[in-house]
């Protein structure tokens, strides 16, 4: 299977008041369509540095980074900025979710803002995966912290991006929403075939994708598949009655999901 995301030899290099800081030395790796992969370092080990490279919110002084076969090494800010519109999507620890909208209407204006309209079959699709059905009318002082990360969420995804980057979202969350919100990234990959590449500290969230880089000092000095049992995404994040990563139907997965 072709990579929809590689990193061949990147290094980035900042000039500080203490002089260079080279935050990443010959990084490479290829993501397939479809991983849940995570990054994990601890600080300055160039984790959020490498996730900034690989979504085109940073340059790499050397190196280069494909982005489904295009090189985001070489384009200008303009083109840069369309490649993340029309091929990426981000989830942060905050909702950045405008009040006065409905959910709806959140997770439908980047596309509004870019005149373009998401094919009515994905959209049902992330939104039953998500299970967000019920949802969407409310405003954002209407939902629960867990309900507003899955509306960020359904926002990334909804343009259908190659690969969807998620910096620490669980940061903010407590420990039922985030199991919520890690089950919900895992099943996006395997029912949806979305990619997402996620950076965290937190070893827990980390054993809920299938595929953990650990960086130290700028190098990758791990790349370990993680091995679920057959047929089931389990883990210590897990929350009781936290919905099952499997199961018959999104949509039913996506009804136990409502109340949360």
């Amino acid at each position: 299977m072709a990579a929809v995301l590689e990193v061949t030899d990147v290094h980035r290099i900042y000039e500080t008041e203490a002089g260079l800081t080279h935050a990443l030395k010959g990084v490479s790796l290829a993501v397939e369509r479809g991983e849940f992969l995570c990054i994990m370092g601890p600080s300055g080990s160039g984790k959020s540095t490498l996730l900034h490279c690989m979504a085109g919110l940073d340059t790499p002084t050397s190196g280069s980074v494909f982005i489904a076969g295009q090189d985001l090494s070489g384009m200008k800010d303009k083109q840069l900025t369309t490649v993340r519109r029309d091929q990426l999507g981000f989830i942060f620890q905050s909702f950045n979710l405008l009040p006065t909208l409905t959910a709806e209407e959140n997770i439908l204006l980047p596309q509004r803002l870019a005149h373009r309209k998401p094919a009515r079959d994905w959209y049902d699709a992330v939104i039953s995966v998500l299970g967000l059905s019920e949802r969407l009318t409310h405003r954002p002082n209407e939902l629960s912290g867990g309900q507003q990360q899955r509306v960020a969420v359904a926002r990334a995804l909804v343009g259908r991006p190659k690969v969807i980057f998620a910096d620490e979202p669980t940061g903010a969350l407590d420990t039922a929403s985030a199991a919520n919100l890690l089950q919900t990234l895992a099943r996006m990959c395997e029912t949806l075939g979305q990619t997402v590449v996620m950076v965290t500290h937190d070893e827990q969230a980390a054993a809920t994708t299938n595929r953990i880089i650990r960086l130290r000092d700028g190098r990758i000095i791990g790349d370990d598949a993680v091995r679920h049992p057959t047929g089931v995404r389990t883990g210590p994040v897990t929350a009781p009655g936290a919905p099952s990563t499997t199961g018959p139907s999104a949509a039913g997965t996506a009804t136990r999901m409502e109340a949360r």
